[in-house]
């Protein structure tokens, strides 16, 4: 079991990718939010120790796109629009907000890959074990990604 300053070290360390993670997944603010808050009561009962801080990540990623499949299971379960949400975003620049905008219009099947490898900089492999598909399939997921979102940006007039 985990002491209180573990914890609270590992919460806040982290606590921004868990989110970011479901907020991908289920493109709502508010299940996003109820996610990362179950995803860190696990945390806090989980018993064994973490090998790295790379282990604990992907540990919580792992935990945070199962409790985001269960949570689609459920039959009240519905989309909402992020459009509520990005409003209450900022960004850097207005192309940061585009080129969120446009990951955040990709099919779920794209969206968290290119997530996770732009955003949270891990490996093909990586995401393959996190996702527990086929390294191709990420490969495949990534490049019609990437294709989406230049067409995407390039309807825009974002892309160069």
């Amino acid at each position: 079991m985990l002491s209180n300053d573990q914890f609270t070290f590992y919460a806040e360390r982290h606590i921004d990718m868990v989110y970011r993670v479901a907020l991908h997944y289920l493109k709502s603010a508010d299940y996003a939010q109820d996610v990362t808050q179950n995803v860190f009561l696990k945390l806090l009962q989980y018993n064994k120790p973490f090998e790295s801080d790379r282990h604990l990540r992907n540990w919580l990623i792992r935990v945070a796109i199962n409790e985001c499949k269960n949570l689609v299971r459920k039959r009240w379960w519905h989309h909402e629009s992020y459009d509520d949400y990005a409003g209450k975003l900022s960004f850097d620049s207005p192309k940061h907000s585009e080129v969120f905008s446009a990951v955040m219009e990709l099919p779920k099947r794209y969206r968290l890959p290119i997530y996770l490898h732009y955003y949270e900089e891990y490996t093909t492999q990586e995401i393959a074990d996190l996702l527990k598909i086929p390294k191709s399939t990420v490969c495949t997921q990534l490049k019609r990604g990437r294709d989406l979102l230049k067409q995407a940006l390039a309807e825009e007039g974002s892309y160069v």
